[in-house]
């Protein structure tokens, strides 16, 4: 019996190499800093056209942000920015835009559970570790730098 399990298990991780795609880190890597580096591009361009508009350096910034977040959310109610991260891979997910897209996209597919039990439940399903996580890390540091400038 056992020679016939390592046998079907020895079938099955061949059939498992056989269908699973190759992936190249190489191709992978240049394909997310294609796309991070046109997103971050995108924002550089908006920050210097509100900084010529007559904004200061820090309004400047917040519309970027506005601006960024607002594209993010559009493009993903229209299904498009998951193909963008299908290409990009990496680089559609670490800029703000990626974060704008994971609080935006469960509320879109959840919406038909209703408002309260779809939207408000499912909303934070992908951000809600990462605002945790955050806001987590931030108050250790806090509490170490504070325990560091009391030793000192």
């Amino acid at each position: 019996m056992a020679v016939d399990e390592q046998k079907r298990n020895k079938n099955y991780n061949a059939y498992v190499e056989q269908v699973t795609p190759k992936a190249s880190c190489l191709k992978n890597c240049v394909k997310a800093f294609i796309t991070g580096g046109t997103i971050c591009t995108i924002g550089q361009v908006l920050l210097w056209t509100f900084k010529n508009a007559g904004l200061n350096k820090d309004d400047a910034a917040s519309w970027t942000t506005v601006c960024l977040v607002l594209g993010s959310i559009i493009l993903t109610g229209l299904n498009i920015y998951p193909l963008i991260t299908s290409w990009g891979g990496a680089g559609s997910l670490v800029p703000i835009t990626g974060f704008a897209n994971s609080v935006a996209a469960p509320a879109i597919e959840y919406k038909a559970e209703g408002e309260v039990f779809g939207i408000g439940c499912k909303i934070f399903t992908i951000a809600g570790p990462v605002i945790l996580y955050g806001i987590f890390s931030s108050w250790i540091a806090g509490i170490l730098y504070l325990l560091t400038k009391l030793w000192m």
